[in-house]
């Protein structure tokens, strides 16, 4: 007995989407709820009408992605300090060689790289995403967005010539080396060693923390190796006595969650500069967590 298209489109076509989504977005949450809803209309269609499967959906996706990122402007711009992306949580236990989480490590969806692209309008960031993350033809992201080929050609060149420019010249060391560097850093917290801590940050060590008004955390961000330690040794001093602290892969870098009563109360991630930490971001937000299952 043949499967119904729509089963078939959703297991085959739900991680691309997602993936798009979600670099659109820079939240999981929400790429999860357009990628379900779009699924949710299509039966209202003819399917037999749809000759290219994976062109409509993703076309489709991409514009629900820029109507939520316009009319989802002004909140993003009332924010409660600092904007971060949801995190993603790799656990090689669970996911092993799933190729979407494999994919999901890469670089382009660091939170350096989301935090860029905020920046940009909702159609730019639909041109980056799908040329960068997805090797889209010039033609078909024409297609895709309405837009003459030369014209999405001219922008991406100008977006990741500017982008490249900006972003921060952090490396991209193995996983597995880092996890001295993470134990390390968790030993430095426990102990309150200030010297150790400053021994893993670079001199211009930068924090951002993400409460989202809902949590107390840092409204501004925090410069300098100095503050980021002492800013850190003042938070694990306030937290729970229960409160546990492991390792993780947090959108490909290295971080660690910290669970409370077996939740996430906070996820920190890690971005290095000559084997040392340049930039610490620190998702304390409840609202941002809430899809992550330890």
């Amino acid at each position: 007995m043949s499967q119904p298209p729509m089963e078939q489109w959703y297991r085959e076509y739900k991680p691309l989407l997602f993936s798009i989504a979600y670099r659109m977005l820079g939240a999981v949450s929400e790429a999860e709820d357009i990628v379900h809803d779009l699924f949710l209309t299509i039966p209202k269609l003819h399917t037999e009408a749809i000759h290219n499967t994976k062109a409509y959906l993703c076309k489709a996706v991409t514009h629900r992605c820029i109507d939520y990122l316009e009319s989802a402007r002004v909140r993003r711009e009332q924010y409660v300090g600092p904007w971060l992306p949801e995190p993603l949580l790799y656990d090689a236990a669970s996911h092993g060689d799933d190729p979407l989480w494999l994919a999901e490590r890469n670089d382009d969806i660091s939170f350096a790289l989301l935090l860029l692209l905020e920046r940009l309008n909702p159609v730019e960031r639909a041109i980056f995403v799908l040329r960068q993350a997805f090797d889209y033809d010039y033609k078909d992201i024409a297609e895709i967005l309405g837009r003459s080929e030369a014209a999405c050609r001219k922008t991406f060149s100008r977006l990741k010539e500017k982008l490249e420019a900006e972003r921060p010249s952090a490396e991209s060391d193995e996983l597995q080396t880092t996890e001295p560097l993470v134990r390390g850093f968790l030993q430095a917290v426990d102990t309150g060693d200030v010297e150790q801590f400053l021994h893993l940050l670079t001199e211009d060590a930068i924090l951002l923390s993400d409460g989202g008004g809902k949590v107390r955390s840092a409204v501004r961000p925090i410069l300098g190796a100095d503050r980021v330690a002492a800013f850190l040794l003042g938070v694990n001093s306030k937290r729970p006595d229960s409160m546990v602290a492991q390792p993780a892969v947090i959108n490909g870098s290295p971080g660690i969650v910290h669970l409370h009563n077996g939740r996430p109360y906070s996820m920190m991630l890690f971005e290095l500069l000559d084997s040392r930490v340049h930039r610490v971001y620190v998702v304390r937000n409840p609202d941002k967590m809430r899809h992550v299952k330890m």
